[in-house]
């Protein structure tokens, strides 16, 4: 078993060039646990190249996701990132395309956004699919055992779920699936390319023009017909908010809760002990997808620009400064999390931030949790013999997200 405490840390210090340097390494996209805490411990306020800050402990970091000074506007950051080099000028490229949602707007325009997308995505709306959210698991799981003794979890089960899933609740046509799923993949890369990431925004959008405007003609029981009926209310989502909600809203329900299956299936193989303690007692599953999340969660890092000057831990964060807010950093501070390099299923008090905090909560967490639930439960509780069928893991290039490219299994 291979766990982080086995490593030492990575990097003989933590100043700007070193952390630029190891955010682009196979040790760090390996393990970049040890690299956080050293970060945590020697300059956990840390400015680096192009002005780029990176907060890492948890009180930090929870303390700016609820400071409206740290901003989330659209515009503000795709001004912030052109102003850089590299990479990121190309990522602002991206953003300077994306339509004004609730995720990248600020109060009080988000409050009103949240507020009429929280009309058609509600609790209840989410619960309702269990039962079907189970029968595509285990559909899934089925296919997987009668196809041999092993399987590749990310690509057998932890990408057609959430696809599935999100392609029900907006009500994509089956016949339309696969190119959808093609356009999520895309877009799940956008760091490796940034033309095809425009290119396929433009597709995507073309299509969801197409789609909305046949829910009006013909309104049904998906989420895309829930938004159009709020555009009967005073304070109503005009046609480009809804285009732009139902982009954000169908992308964000796919690749993040792929890889929040695939890395907690792999720590729950790299930690025998609770993956039986999980089978012993299969109710932990729901308290478990929480310890996943905080363990190893698909975003590691989250940005923000300054809006106004701030003033964190005696630092001094200047307007039109980019903030990189390290999530998997903070779920693994000692100051909050007792042994926090451990992974304990049953941990008490685990309000761990690998959903965001504040304002802008991921409003699709439940969705994430109930498919983490469902799927790593069936798993564990179907394939008693399930074990890792590998020594070499590959993940994706991408320093603010933590995916595998496949998880080989036996069983």
């Amino acid at each position: 078993m291979t766990t982080t405490a086995d490593h030492p840390p990575a990097g003989p210090r933590t100043g700007p060039e070193e952390i630029t340097t190891a955010m682009a390494s196979a040790e760090f996209r390996r393990d970049p646990y040890p690299f956080y805490a050293r970060m945590r411990r020697e300059s956990p306020v840390h400015r680096g190249p192009q002005g780029i800050w990176y907060l890492t402990r948890y009180a930090d970091v929870e303390q700016a996701l609820g400071d409206l000074r740290l901003s989330n506007d659209r515009d503000r950051m795709t001004r912030a990132l052109g102003a850089r080099d590299g990479s990121l000028r190309d990522i602002s490229r991206l953003t300077a395309r994306l339509g004004r949602v609730m995720s990248n707007t600020d109060p009080p325009e988000h409050a009103r956004l949240r507020k009429l997308v929280n009309r058609a995505f509600t609790v209840r709306r989410v619960e309702a699919l269990r039962d079907r959210v189970q029968a595509v698991v285990d559909q899934l799981v089925d296919r997987a055992s009668a196809a041999g003794p092993s399987m590749d979890v990310i690509a057998a089960l932890a990408s057609r779920l959430p696809h599935s899933v999100v392609c029900e609740l907006f009500g994509i046509p089956d016949g339309d699936r696969d190119r959808v799923k093609g356009w999520f993949r895309a877009l799940g890369r956008m760091t490796e390319d940034i033309d095809k990431a425009v290119e396929v925004v433009d597709q995507f959008e073309e299509y969801l023009m197409w789609l909305v405007g046949r829910r009006r003609d013909a309104p049904g029981d998906d989420l895309i017909s829930g938004l159009v009926a709020t555009q009967a209310h005073d304070d109503h989502l005009t046609d480009t908010e809804l285009l732009s909600t139902c982009f954000m809203l169908i992308t964000a329900g796919d690749e993040t809760t792929t890889h929040l299956i695939g890395n907690g299936t792999l720590a729950l193989l790299r930690h025998p002990d609770q993956l039986a303690g999980l089978r012993t007692d299969p109710t932990l599953i729901r308290p478990a997808v929480d310890e996943l999340v905080r363990y190893d969660s698909p975003t590691q890092a989250i940005v923000r620009v300054v809006a106004e000057e701030v003033e964190l831990a005696g630092h001094t964060l200047a307007a039109g400064d980019l903030v990189y807010l390290v999530l998997a950093a903070a779920n693994r501070d000692p100051e909050r999390f007792e042994d926090p390099d451990r992974l304990d299923l049953t941990r008490p008090g685990n309000r761990h931030l690998g959903f965001g905090n504040g304002p802008h909560f991921c409003l699709g967490a439940p969705l994430a949790r109930l498919e983490t639930e469902l799927a790593i439960g069936t798993l564990v509780r179907r394939l008693p013999d399930l074990r890792l069928d590998t020594d070499q893991l590959e993940w994706r290039p991408n320093p603010l997200q933590r995916r595998l490219v496949a998880l080989p299994v036996a069983y």
